[in-house]
């Protein structure tokens, strides 16, 4: 073979890297964000929406759809969800009869949380200390809960491109009596690499970010998020503390305090990405409940994944399909691509900055 020998650049050759927590590999082909765009645009995400509407059954004060009444709260308001996925007493569905037919109980309970009171208020618009009052409503929440169930899941799905069907800002909490696949397959992971290594893995991963800066897009003292060196998602984010850390119930109030503001950075930065109201999957996860609290978890460390599906603008987003379902998770841009660009952003919120040019267009708020 003859020619001058090419010498590795990320951003333009494809190659695989190693996801340790999932004991994955994923595809990053950077050079592909060149191709032309003809497929399928998004509608944009809605951005004015009423403060209160008598219609939308998570305002305070209005009737949800099994004809329970709203308080009329003024901070966060937990309820059972109407439509749960899991409920406490689901009956055994028997013995197996065969291995390639097997089934047991899921029971569980699975609560809503809403954030605020007003509709047209996501978690990078409100205030610090509301930020706070969620965040200590999640831990009392795991703590609750995790007393009895294995597994309490915290997750956010915002905006209606991932599936949410209700404008206002809210989560929900699932718990359940069985470990589900991805934390279980984390939990077998970070256990394996703690035996070998002697330091839970997150608690090493974060130092080394802390370190190389590449992929870091917000940090402080107490926490940082990073595009993580093994993303999926073009804009994935980790939400990581800099110390050992098994639950939330285990962070100081400093700790709590700086995470609301960390939480506050990191989505301002999503929604200045493409000026609208960053859509994204969010959970939390951390040492296992229940039974568990009586084992030693010093292999867990507690975190937050945030996967956002947005990948060239707010109206194109990243699909899920083909050689990703078939046969290995792929990626369009680098994650130090993606950190680079999500660290350049501005930190006040495009809709707080008032009036003026931005991207060769006015804010959207100009009126």
């Amino acid at each position: 073979m003859s020619g001058k020998e090419v010498s590795f650049d990320p951003k333009e050759h494809q190659h695989l890297r190693y996801n340790p927590v999932r004991d994955s590999w994923v595809l990053v082909s950077a050079h592909r964000m060149k191709r032309p765009w003809a497929g399928q645009v998004e509608k944009p995400p809605e951005e004015h929406i009423p403060r209160y509407d008598p219609r939308n059954p998570l305002c305070p004060g209005n009737t949800r759809a099994n004809g329970e009444v709203n308080p009329d709260y003024d901070s966060t308001f937990v309820f059972g969800n109407d439509f749960p996925a899991l409920q406490p007493d689901a009956p055994d569905p028997g013995p197996t009869q065969h291995p390639l037919f097997q089934s047991k109980a899921a029971r569980g309970v699975c609560k809503v949380m809403c954030f605020h009171p007003w509709s047209d208020v996501t978690l990078p618009l409100m205030k610090i200390e509301e930020v706070v009052k969620v965040i200590d409503k999640w831990t009392e929440l795991v703590a609750e809960l995790g007393t009895t169930y294995p597994w309490v899941q915290i997750f956010e799905n915002k905006g209606a491109m991932m599936g949410c069907s209700n404008p206002h800002p809210h989560c929900q909490v699932w718990a359940s009596n069985f470990l589900p696949n991805e934390p279980a397959l984390s939990d077998r992971c970070q256990r394996a690499y703690y035996q070998k290594h002697g330091e839970p893995l997150l608690l090493q991963y974060a130092k080394q970010e802390a370190e190389k800066k590449e992929r870091v897009v917000v940090e402080s003292s107490r926490w940082l998020a990073v595009v993580p060196y093994w993303a999926t998602w073009p804009y994935q984010t980790l939400l990581l503390p800099r110390r050992h850390i098994l639950r939330l119930g285990d962070l100081t109030t400093d700790e709590r305090e700086d995470l609301a503001d960390i939480m506050k950075r990191l989505l301002t930065k999503y929604d200045n990405l493409f000026e609208v109201s960053f859509p994204y999957s969010m959970g939390w996860h951390g040492a296992p409940t229940g039974p568990y609290l009586k084992e030693d978890n010093s292999h867990w460390q507690l975190h937050a994944h945030y996967y956002p599906p947005l990948l060239r603008s707010a109206s194109v987003k990243k699909f899920m399909v083909g050689y990703e379902m078939l046969a290995l998770e792929q990626r369009d841009l680098t994650p130090e691509q993606a950190a680079e660009k999500l660290r350049s952003l501005p930190e006040e919120h495009y809709k707080t900055r008032g009036n003026q040019e931005k991207g060769g267009r006015k804010d959207k708020e100009d009126k």
